[in-house]
């Protein structure tokens, strides 16, 4: 195989045209072109007119000849490896596997469970999508919150309202990226995203995709346990033995015992209950630094001008922007999760307290851009030592966030943040949020050092995006969910010292997005299956 990298064409080519260049920078032959695949697609729009820039695996008849006679420097040998489970243990199981949590780490360590005979029993405190989909836009509707299933809370995880963002930053030599990439395809998502530098699918798509995922896993065996809430661990010479689960809810609600040899917790960064319950028990956790700041809103053709200039092709679709600023204190201000096109959302799962997100169709056809501009924060801001300190800082924020907004998404235009003022009308730009909406004082939820902070790496990034900072900018908040406030330590095998308890995904702190959770939850399926084996009646 043959691997082509920075092959640029203009956007809106045909596959005739690719197909040209390929052989033009290839020197092919007519008819020695076997089968190419594309591998990478990114814009290029420093110049114009925009073009697409690819890396494409081509096969062809005689590939050392063909490399000698191109002379490209850009072409070379490209060994592809498939992706395989690892062959089982020797370790004996008396039950199934429990994975805590049905977000991309939970669901994806549950596949790979099942695909490899494993039948894993899945607990989710919250609801299945649809049911979780009515639940969350009756609390957007009338401020009726679902504690146990919202925005945060159940089938998908967080990640499925929001963007959908798939691109990554992990290194990743074992494949497991597009394994994750290729069983959402599989599960009906659009194949463009095995190639897209950044790909993303929306919540409408993800909503769909999860619900397939969700079969896959149960025709291989496995189970799926909805409003079952994971609320005690039994521990025994140093080793899960079980946990304890309340099923229901209200009158409905029953406790159970839950046998288990190995545990998988991947509750996602909200489960603060289940942190709290962590501590109590005398599971190691350890305080992590993570990130908090506001929603910031522009016009997303405000965005695009900037981005792509006039006269931009439709096909490119809505302009992304990824921001950051070293400012006057030593802090970092960087813009988080990007939604082009997209909404702000009540991202809330406690009374009295709120939080936002962002969020975006797959069309990504809103009118606003928003982004989570935040200010990275440590054990030093958290006002004490304790390893919950990080989650009760973001609940102090969130309390004062309820109040700004008197139980609404509070709402501060740039120019009123400057100057500590409450705004009292809107200018161009009209916020785009899911759920009730007030003007409050967003600058007064911040300790005066974070809201400065966050002003200066506002203004600073004008350089950068023209526009950035007009004083009309809407700005909302808080996002203080940017990850989870604990990491759950683990050793080179993923084990816990707890013996059988494997944290895994961004709620034990070792992932940052769908991608990323997802491939974590692969590596802790296959940390239990090269450990394990199953033997015959294993008891779920």
């Amino acid at each position: 195989m043959i691997r082509i990298q920075q092959l640029k064409l203009a956007v809106g080519h045909t596959k005739e045209e690719l197909e040209q260049k390929l052989s033009h920078e290839l020197k092919l032959s007519p008819g020695s072109l076997i089968h190419y695949e594309i591998r990478k697609q990114s814009i290029d729009a420093r110049k114009k007119p925009i073009q697409y820039v690819y890396t494409i695996d081509v096969q062809t008849k005689e590939e050392e000849r063909v490399l000698k006679r191109a002379k490209n420097s850009k072409a070379a040998r490209a060994e592809v490896h498939a992706y395989h489970l690892p062959q089982p243990g020797r370790d004996p199981l008396n039950h199934a596997p429990v994975v805590v949590g049905s977000g991309p780490a939970g669901l994806f360590c549950g596949l790979m469970l099942a695909r490899a005979g494993y039948c894993p029993v899945i607990l989710e405190r919250g609801k299945p999508v649809s049911e979780r989909k009515r639940a969350v836009e009756h609390f957007w509707n009338t401020g009726q919150l679902d504690l146990k299933s919202n925005v945060q809370f159940g089938e998908g995880g967080a990640g499925t309202f929001s963007d959908g963002k798939l691109n990554t930053l992990v290194k990743d030599s074992a494949g497991r990226n597009r394994l994750v990439l290729e069983a959402f395809v599989e599960a009906g998502a659009p194949p463009e995203i095995l190639w897209q530098n950044k790909p993303h699918l929306g919540t409408d798509l993800l909503m769909g995709i999860v619900e397939r995922i969700r079969s896959r896993i149960e025709e291989l065996g496995g189970r799926i346990l909805f409003d079952s809430q994971m609320t005690d661990i039994t521990l025994k010479n140093g080793r899960v033995q079980g946990i304890q689960v309340v099923r229901g809810q209200g009158e409905c609600e029953e406790t159970c015992e839950l046998e288990t040899d190995v545990l998988i917790l991947a509750p996602g960064h909200s489960a603060r209950d289940t942190f709290q319950m962590l501590k109590a028990r005398g599971i190691p956790m350890e305080a992590k630094s993570f990130a908090v700041g506001v929603r910031l809103e522009h016009s997303q053709d405000m965005i695009n001008l900037s981005q792509y200039g006039t006269d931009y092709p439709l096909e490119l679709g809505a302009a992304s922007y990824k921001l950051t600023r070293k400012v006057s204190g030593g802090r970092g201000v960087y813009s988080f999760c990007m939604c082009p096109g997209g909404y702000v959302v009540n991202a809330s799962s406690e009374n009295g307290r709120l939080a936002v997100n962002g969020m975006s169709y797959q069309s990504r056809a809103g009118r606003n851009a928003n982004s989570a501009m935040v200010v990275t924060v440590g054990p030093e801001d958290f006002g004490s030592t304790d390893v919950l300190a990080g989650m009760e800082f973001q609940r102090r924020l969130e309390e004062a966030a309820y109040r700004a907004g008197e139980g609404s998404v509070p709402v501060q235009l740039l120019c009123d943040y400057r100057k500590g003022v409450v705004s009292r009308s809107l200018g161009e730009i009209e916020p785009a949020i899911k759920g009730t909406w007030s003007f409050g004082d967003v600058r007064g939820i911040f300790p005066a050092e974070l809201a400065k902070a966050l002003e200066e790496g506002i203004l600073g990034c004008e350089q950068i995006l023209t526009g950035f900072a007009r004083g009309d900018a809407v700005l909302s908040g808080v996002e203080s969910r940017t990850s989870s406030p604990v990491r759950i330590p683990r050793n080179r095998e993923m084990e816990s010292p707890i013996g059988g308890l494997y944290p895994c995904g961004e709620g034990a702190g070792y992932a940052g997005g769908i991608t990323s959770a997802a491939m974590d939850g692969v590596k802790a399926a296959e940390a239990v299956i090269s450990r394990y084996c199953l033997p015959n009646g294993v008891k779920g």
